[in-house]
């Protein structure tokens, strides 16, 4: 399995997102499932909606997964885990206080060392540990051996004893830590291959640490992405739907993002046929929103008439050419939106010219229909009377709501059956 894991505290970011499909990519390339996985430990600041909101991303990113669990549930194999540590002293408690520890830390930093923890409680006698009453939380004891983790993009990791310690696997109200519950739901659900943000780099010797302690033999491979710079440091995806990103766009630019794919324009199916991990660059990356802009523009231009004119607010063959012909000014369906909705709203006209639109509005109500553009404008500006800017000016305006924009012969062929609704 592999396995794609979610803190309900917040929205879900880009970052979040490349590590969905990319999960997904792999489970699919290797004919394993997919398990999303809540890490809801924090109760207080999980929130059931962003949980929810999540879930609704996945579908419409159409990241497939076998099922769902919550961290939260497996509590009791955390808890069970910790006790068989400690009964094969392999782990051990400690009653170090945080103020206690918070001074070796900084006489670690005034002597300019990393800090360790120095094992002051790892052999304590048993009477010192049965009838101590103080608080104390739960270290495993660290490795002897180098802990060597094979990362598909960062290479053979080798973390070697003298930088490790013995940390802490239950916390003081005996909740497993971050890397406790991981290492073992992860045993727990036979995940071969852990890809994810490489902010985790220093999670994946505890976890294996943690694993072989308790006598798990499969060794888990790893694939730590490198971050995604960007001015805003946690890009929602839920904004970037708002502002009229294409899903398909959104995923095509987050797999092209550090790779090298056979062509900058794809879909996630087909990405599904050549991506490769050991393709993804190593250094971070910047996010580069002009680049998404044109990506997205391109998938658009893919969209049929009537799925485009559905997210401008239609269900017409005819509305969804409409908006491709402002792609040469547009490049998000928020921004097709707009448009569309100035040529079916109330029209502003200036002062100067609202005579002679008064003029056009009457002629046009009154006119026949007329298939071709030169036809209707010909029959226009001759019972109008109107001619130059007079006509051509206040003519855009009824028909499009702007002064500006594409050829208006372009416009018509995609309105002229709207007519008498957009001169209204």
């Amino acid at each position: 399995m592999l396995r794609f894991a979610f803190s309900p505290t917040g929205d879900m970011n880009i970052g979040d997102l490349r590590v969905a499909l990319l999960n997904y990519i792999v489970s699919k390339q290797r004919g394993e499932g997919l398990i999303v996985r809540i890490e809801d430990m924090d109760k207080e600041r999980s929130i059931e909606q962003k949980e929810q909101e999540m879930l609704g991303i996945l579908e419409l990113f159409e990241i497939e997964y076998s099922h769902v669990v919550h961290q939260s549930q497996n509590f009791r194999f955390h808890a069970a885990m910790a006790l068989q540590l400690l009964h094969e002293a392999k782990a051990f408690n400690c009653f170090c206080s945080p103020d206690w520890l918070e001074k070796k830390r900084e006489e670690a930093k005034n002597n300019k060392e990393a800090y360790k923890y120095d094992d002051a409680c790892a052999d304590l006698p048993d009477e010192l540990v049965i009838d101590n009453e103080n608080p104390f939380t739960v270290r495993i004891k660290k490795s002897q051996e180098p802990i060597v983790i094979k990362d598909y993009i960062k290479g053979e990791m080798i973390f070697k004893p003298q930088d490790l310690e013995s940390f802490i696997i239950m916390s003081e109200d005996k909740r497993p830590t971050y890397s406790f519950a991981c290492g073992i739901d992860d045993m727990l659900g036979d995940i071969s291959l852990i890809i994810r943000d490489e902010e985790h780099v220093s999670d994946a010797p505890k976890e294996d640490l943690i694993r072989t302690s308790l006598g798990y033999e499969k060794k888990i491979e790893y694939a730590h992405l490198s971050d995604i710079l960007s001015e805003n440091d946690a890009l929602s995806v839920k904004w970037l739907l708002e502002e009229g990103y294409l899903p398909s766009a959104i995923a095509n630019y987050l797999i092209l993002i550090g790779n090298k794919p056979p062509k900058e324009i794809f879909h996630l199916a087909e990405a599904i046929e050549w991506f490769d991990l050991k393709n993804i660059a190593k250094s971070l990356e910047c996010f580069d929103i002009n680049m998404l802009k044109y990506i997205n523009i391109e998938h658009i231009k893919m969209l049929e008439p009537k799925e485009l004119s559905r997210y401008v607010g239609f269900a017409d063959d005819e509305i969804g050419e409409l908006a491709k012909i402002y792609l040469e000014e547009s490049n998000t369906t928020k921004d097709l939106k707009s448009k569309i909705e100035q040529i079916f709203s109330q029209k502003i006209i200036p002062e100067e010219l609202k005579e002679s639109a008064d003029i056009l509005v009457k002629t046009i109500k009154d006119a026949p229909y007329f298939e071709e553009y030169d036809d209707f404008k010909n029959f226009i500006m001759k019972e109008s009377g109107l001619k130059g800017e007079n006509f051509f000016k206040p003519l855009r305006l009824l028909l499009t709501g702007s002064e500006h924009g594409p050829d208006i012969a372009l416009v018509y062929k995609y309105i002229k059956n709207y007519i008498g609704e957009i001169v209204k």
